[in-house]
């Protein structure tokens, strides 16, 4: 089996031993994004969607390290703190994916890996 790592956009992941995303057979497969800058600060503390934004911008991010991009991605996968906050990502949706939107799934959980983060979100998205 074949995969390959991307190289990470970002300075503050490399103690955690995880690959930002990683491609088999023309698929990339983008770990969690959380709002967090490029040096691991969180942006929009407090602020769903601020959150939510700086979440899609940091997919982007990688995708793009990968070769791929947001209008590729088949598969969603959204870890909130606050259901209420889901029309946030219904406008999101909307704003940065196109026809044929990729299938989702959303859950609600009770906390994230840094406090203070209210969403994550992790794609599978083809390379071609």
């Amino acid at each position: 089996m074949s995969v390959t790592g991307v190289a990470s956009p970002y300075s503050w992941d490399s103690p955690f031993f995880y690959s930002q995303a990683t491609i088999h057979n023309g698929v990339v497969y983008v770990s969690g994004q959380a709002s967090l800058d490029s040096d691991g600060a969180i942006v929009g503390e407090n602020d769903f969607q601020a959150q939510a934004h700086q979440v899609f911008a940091n997919l982007q991010k990688v995708l793009a390290a990968a070769g791929s991009d947001l209008s590729k991605v088949i598969k969603v996968n959204i870890y909130m703190t606050d259901m209420t906050k889901f029309p946030t990502i219904i406008e999101c949706r909307e704003k940065y994916f196109s026809k044929p939107y990729p299938a989702d799934t959303t859950v609600e959980v009770t906390a994230l890996a840094i406090p203070g983060l209210l969403l994550e979100i992790d794609v599978i998205a083809a390379l071609a």
